[in-house]
């Protein structure tokens, strides 16, 4: 069924110019069966004639003219998030139905984020330095050191990353807790509805200790005050989630961290969009203690400007957006599309789909 139904289809897929090479025996792979073009994007956009023969798009940020796809069914991204999309006629005045790559992203964004977790609580910037000097340092700073059983950890956005997280933090011996916009008091609303890779996230929901949730700052700082070790931000850039982290925000978390009494303060990551933080918030409360130290994979803006003092912060881990790249996410996105390509054939709901008008 699924390789009759790719026939029926023309699939356009677009790529950035650098992530073309190794990618079309993926495709093919994906879709043997399918009228498929994949098209390299530079300065030109993609030929009129192409556009008017096809059914499906798959893309990272390309977006063509609505009365340039008069046979279009269904735009799929490569992105988790598309606000960067949500102003763009095909979206904004159009109702093809929309899918993301929720899910797809989860296990390489949980590993980055335990790695700095572990890079922090380890030591490891110290011992890395020393061996660049060759030097064998057995230095009394290793006896601060720390494991994280026993850590509490916030999870603001329990999706599908946020979900993997929370399995690999369970398995090191956390207590996790989850924070929605919106009530999970039901198992079945905390069941995970996107797209889930075999043995990786919490399909049910059973990995959090507790659940809370609210869109007002009464019940966000209700969840900073549990004595949280970590907070993990993973929040859509919405004109609600703008600087939703702040002063008061910081000092809460500090003041109520489990481990305060001995001298260790709540440790921040932050890898979905660098504006839900006040960013000079964050530095002060790095440089004054409330914080132990931050996981940046998101910055505001972007990229960080190189004089901005977070790059010498000893306290700090910057990288450049990419905590979600690895070889298995393209192939990933295309096992989301080809299962919603035969879903919109069989006239089932399709998985990952973007509903509109609504923040997420």
């Amino acid at each position: 069924m699924g390789n009759d139904t790719n026939k029926k289809e023309h699939l356009l897929v677009i790529f950035y110019q650098d992530l073309l090479e190794g990618i079309r025996d993926v495709v093919e792979q994906k879709f043997p069966n399918a009228n498929l073009t994949i098209y390299r994007l530079g300065r030109a956009a993609v030929p009129k004639d192409i556009l008017a023969k096809v059914t499906v798009v798959c893309t990272f940020g390309y977006f063509p003219d609505p009365s340039d796809v008069p046979n279009l069914k269904l735009v799929h991204f490569f992105n988790a998030g598309i606000d960067h999309a949500l102003g763009q006629p095909l979206i904004a005045q159009t109702t093809i139905p929309i899918t993301n790559s929720a899910g797809v992203a989860g296990p390489p964004m949980a590993e980055w984020t335990v790695m700095n977790w572990l890079t922090a609580a380890k030591g490891y910037d110290h011992m890395r330095e020393a061996q660049r000097q060759h030097r064998w340092d057995r230095s009394t700073q290793y006896i601060n050191v720390h494991d994280q059983v026993g850590k509490h950890v916030g999870i603001l956005g329990y999706g599908s990353i946020g979900r993997q997280i929370g399995r690999l933090a369970s398995a090191l011996g956390m207590t996790v807790h989850a924070y929605t916009a919106t009530s999970r008091v039901t198992p079945l609303s905390r069941k995970d509805t996107s797209f889930i890779i075999p043995g990786t996230g919490d399909p049910e929901g059973s990995v959090p200790s507790s659940w809370h949730h609210g869109t007002d700052k009464a019940s966000l700082h209700d969840f900073l005050a549990l004595s949280l070790d970590h907070l993990v931000i993973l929040l859509p850039r919405t004109p609600q989630t703008w600087h939703l982290l702040g002063v008061e925000e910081f000092k809460i978390l500090s003041d109520n961290c489990s481990a305060k009494n001995s001298g260790r303060r709540p440790f921040v990551t932050s890898i979905s969009r660098g504006s839900v933080i006040d960013q000079e918030a964050l530095v002060a409360a790095l440089k004054s203690g409330q914080l132990s130290g931050a996981a940046l994979d998101v910055t505001d803006p972007e990229p960080l400007p190189p004089d901005n003092e977070l790059w010498d912060m000893p306290n700090v881990h910057i990288s450049p957006h990419m905590s979600a790249v690895g070889v298995e996410y393209i192939p990933r996105s295309l096992d989301v599309l080809k299962m919603n390509i035969e879903r919109l054939e069989k006239g089932e709901a399709l998985i990952n789909e973007f509903t509109r008008g609504k923040w997420h």
